[in-house]
């Protein structure tokens, strides 16, 4: 396996797709960095020689990813729930934090629903 950015990414597909792993790599930022590099789309991983591979982590290093993006999400949201912002108490309370509507959704970050006390069937 190729080892990118601390990750290690599958040898069976293209390195387009492959670099998608990486946390912070979307399709056209992988295509951009593969330009960058010189390096074919269409090729696959285990194809790739030491050298493209060393062009490919040298075009990834202008960008931010994995660890030091986690780090900078989790503070952006740390920042909204310390200075009070609506953001930050949606993301405090587990709801919706851009807008949604939560009468009827939002099962995935309110959470399993809850029984009620004394409900009678």
């Amino acid at each position: 396996m190729a080892r990118i950015a601390g990750i290690d990414i599958p040898r069976d597909k293209r390195v387009v797709i492959s670099l998608t792993y990486i946390y912070g790599v979307g399709s056209t930022t992988a295509k951009k960095v593969l330009k960058e590099a010189g390096v074919s789309e269409d090729t696959r991983v285990r194809d790739l020689t030491e050298d493209e591979l060393g062009k490919i982590r040298k075009a990834l290093d202008e960008y931010t990813v994995e660890g030091d993006l986690r780090r900078e999400v989790s503070l952006n949201i740390k920042r909204l729930i310390e200075i009070g912002s609506y953001r930050g108490l949606r993301h405090r309370r587990g709801l919706p934090v851009r807008g949604q509507k939560t009468k009827n959704n939002s099962r995935t970050r309110k959470g399993p629903r809850r029984a009620v006390a004394g409900k009678k069937k």
